[in-house]
């Protein structure tokens, strides 16, 4: 089995700033101790045609996308869209690849939700590392909107991460011997 019942899958390119937002909550949620049920993926740039083509409808139920989209609101805002939500041609990565038409192919077997963020800014085709403060401060608020639509309380879930790094803080403070 290549997938699980939940996919999450962060797109975009760190190479053009805040096009990365897709790949940095990926990481950030990969410090989560999710469901067994639910597989994180970070699918980069082109991934996204050969992921979304490789979802068996037998196993995974829902599709959950994590990327910037152009919806003229603040930078960092986040909205949660549906396929149909998608104008035609409107949702492309920073090589003008159509990322819909994939998704209009799996929609009516997988259920697809895409969080997307409110970019500040998108070098591309010009390399810029790191994203804008305003997506930096989006991470967290994303990552609560991908919990809830896969119904793992927020709040749980942190305090179990803080819990499990207070741990390793005494265990490797233990170890450190200081002069």
């Amino acid at each position: 089995m290549l997938y699980s019942e939940i996919v999450i899958a962060g797109c975009g390119n760190p190479l053009f700033a805040d096009d990365g937002f897709g790949p940095a909550v990926i990481e950030e949620m990969q410090n989560l101790q999710l469901p067994d049920n639910v597989t994180i993926i970070d699918a980069g740039l082109g991934g996204p045609h050969f992921i979304f083509t490789l979802l068996d409808p037998e196993v995974t139920k829902k599709l959950i996308i994590i990327d910037i989209a152009d919806y003229g609101a603040e930078p960092g805002s986040i909205t949660k869209l549906r396929v149909e939500d998608l104008p035609p041609g409107a949702y492309r990565d920073a090589h003008s690849w159509d990322l819909a038409e994939p998704l209009q192919r799996i929609k009516d077997q997988i259920e697809v939700t895409i969080v997307g963020v409110q970019p500040a800014r998108v070098t591309a085709p010009e390399f810029e590392l790191g994203l804008s403060e305003e997506l930096q401060k989006a991470i967290p608020k994303a990552i609560r909107v991908i919990l809830e639509i896969i119904g793992v309380d927020y709040g749980t879930i942190i305090k179990r991460l803080q819990e499990d790094r207070q741990r390793g803080t005494a265990e490797s403070s233990d170890s450190v011997k200081t002069s």
